[in-house]
């Protein structure tokens, strides 16, 4: 039997974003003229952004959830967009994750964030999922304390995770979140590596995982140094797509292949609404095109699409578009892109 459909697992929290008019001095206030509630983190803003996308795939979202209004509030939007939520578990014990965004004039974003419930999200919650589905994505590592613990025979909980994902005949995914200077960034997903079949970071998290300076003092990248990264992270294991993507483009690269830039479409800054789902917006494109065997530049061209449209929206899912508006996007831009 073909496999299909999109598992995503991890870190589930609710989005507070705040429209503000400036970032604030220490001590100084600054005046929020805009704010919304929206779900956030990896699994719900890659399963709601194909679900909008209308791929026709079955999407499953597993993940734990507090006994809370923002926990009815995120099985509620799963329900409006018709995704499998079966293995969406709700604790006493920890409320539901959330952050506050606090979004500037520029569509830069900031986050505070209360892990909650994610923290206590571990191995049995993944246990007899549907077989039948084709995709595994996990996100994000470093905010999933339970499976970032140390384990001795696969280095990490979550690299045990994948690792039995695989055995179960899923192709694995998995993204990062970006934190500056934290050390755990090699030790934590260095082991999940090898049992990984697609990983798509930002600019960021690959600099951290690296140890490489991906942009120079003037902010502009290095482009040997994002390769140099890409073939670390092959060199570690990843099976078949290292895509490491940033507001000018993305790089991908395939193991035994040469690797290439793909660029995106330019914004103006004035265009940019909010950046909060951007990266989840690319990934969802990309594993759709990973799932129906895309070539790695197709797949890299409907992200950067899924990513734009996002980008015109303050929240993480208002931007996404159908499928067929992203692939007639495409055609009438051809590669105009970024400049």
């Amino acid at each position: 039997m073909e496999r299909k459909g999109i598992i995503a697992a991890g870190n589930m929290l609710v989005d507070h974003v705040h429209q503000i008019v400036q970032w604030p001095e220490r001590g100084w206030l600054a005046e929020i003229t805009h704010s919304e509630r929206s779900t956030g983190g990896a699994p719900l803003n890659v399963l709601l952004t194909l679900a909008k996308m209308h791929v026709g795939l079955p999407l499953q979202a597993v993940g734990l959830i507090g006994e809370d209004s923002d926990g009815d509030y995120i099985l509620a939007m799963l329900d409006q967009y018709h995704v499998n939520r079966q293995r969406v578990q709700r604790t006493t014990f920890a409320p539901t994750s959330m952050s506050q965004v606090m979004t500037d004039p520029s569509g830069q974003r900031t986050f505070f964030h209360s892990p909650g419930a994610n923290r206590l999200l571990d191995l049995p919650a993944f246990d007899r999922l549907d077989g039948s589905l084709k995709i595994f994505h996990l996100g994000y590592l470093l905010l999933l304390d339970s499976l970032d613990m140390p384990d001795e025979e696969f280095g990490t909980r979550s690299a045990r995770l994948l690792a039995q994902m695989r055995d179960q005949g899923y192709e694995t995914s998995l993204d990062l979140v970006s934190r500056k200077g934290d050390p755990r960034y090699q030790p934590l997903v260095l082991p999940a590596l090898r049992h990984l079949d697609y990983l798509v970071i930002n600019e960021l998290e690959a600099g951290e995982f690296s140890g490489l300076e991906i942009r120079d003092g003037h902010g502009a990248l290095n482009m040997v140094h994002i390769a140099d990264a890409a073939a670390q992270l092959l060199a570690a294991g990843v099976r078949q797509r290292v895509v490491i993507h940033c507001p000018e483009g993305a790089w991908g690269e395939a193991p035994g292949e040469k690797g290439q830039w793909v660029p995106s479409w330019k914004l103006t800054q004035d265009e940019i609404i909010g950046s909060v789902g951007a990266g989840d917006a690319f990934c969802a494109g990309f594993l759709y095109g990973c799932h129906e065997s895309l070539s790695l530049t197709e797949s890299i061209y409907l992200a950067h699409a899924c990513a734009r449209a996002s980008l015109l929206a303050a929240n993480a899912i208002d931007g996404a578009k159908t499928l067929a508006e992203l692939q007639a996007f495409i055609q009438e831009n051809g590669q105009a892109a970024f400049s």
